[in-house]
């Protein structure tokens, strides 16, 4: 790893370089994803961390020998767009409604004791609506758009006066339902005591935290593949 320029540098360029390094910023509750373009140095201030001794450990993961790095920056668009959608909106369609699903549950049973769980319930739900939408602009309009401008540029042509328009308009849209998903799944751990089991509990309910947990951290992974590689060389491509 080069060495960090801990006041310009920010989170989720430090991931960009290299994903393994999210699991350092995930164990210590930092935002890599939706609040990745934080300069590593404020983020130290914020949370009160020796910048010196998460550098040793951004540095000891990525010498870690045995574990893979994907360099998703280097990706074509396309292929990275396309890797999204088979990865995490495939894991999003197959387990919003079970989540929700085993939230209603919980909260139908353990309620009266833990009312917290009727406004996670809630709050997953709307987050599971949003989320619907959220894919299906993008696999609608986005997605085609981006990957018709890619295949002009690279035929050194102009892309479609269209498809331009789409990208710029789903770009700023998509960015403040990412805000706006990441702030409610930080409701839900905060009101869930990032996730701890109560002792009066049954198993559906030591389930479902699992499955939010889960949930978050592949959508943590997924708004970082957007937010800080895909969103931005998209915009790249419509300025260039």
């Amino acid at each position: 790893m080069e060495p960090l320029s801990i006041e310009k540098t920010t989170v989720g360029e430090i991931v960009t370089a290299d994903f393994r390094t999210a699991q350092v910023f995930a164990a210590r509750g930092i935002d890599f994803c939706c609040g990745g373009n934080i300069p590593l140095a404020t983020v130290c201030a914020q949370k009160g961390i020796d910048p010196a001794q998460i550098i040793q450990e951004l540095e000891a993961v990525q010498r870690a020998p045995g574990e893979q790095n994907l360099n998703f920056a280097s990706w074509p668009l396309s292929f990275l767009a396309d890797y999204i959608v088979n990865t995490h909106h495939t894991y999003l369609k197959e387990n919003d409604d079970q989540i929700a699903a085993y939230a209603r549950k919980i909260a139908g049973v353990h309620g009266a004791n833990h009312p917290e769980l009727i406004k996670i319930a809630t709050l997953f739900e709307k987050i599971a609506a949003d989320m619907t939408a959220h894919l299906k602009e993008e696999e609608d309009a986005f997605f085609p758009a981006l990957k018709r401008a890619e295949a002009a540029r690279t035929s050194r042509h102009q892309p479609d006066a269209k498809d331009q328009e789409t990208m710029r308009t789903a770009l700023a849209k998509l960015y403040r339902e990412h805000e706006e998903i990441g702030e409610a799944v930080h409701a839900i751990r905060h009101l869930a005591h990032d996730y701890a089991i109560p002792g009066d509990v049954c198993t559906t309910f030591s389930l479902t935290y699992q499955k939010f947990q889960e949930f978050e951290n592949d959508l943590h992974k997924h708004v970082h593949l957007e937010n800080n590689i895909l969103f931005p060389k998209a915009a790249d491509l419509l300025s260039s």
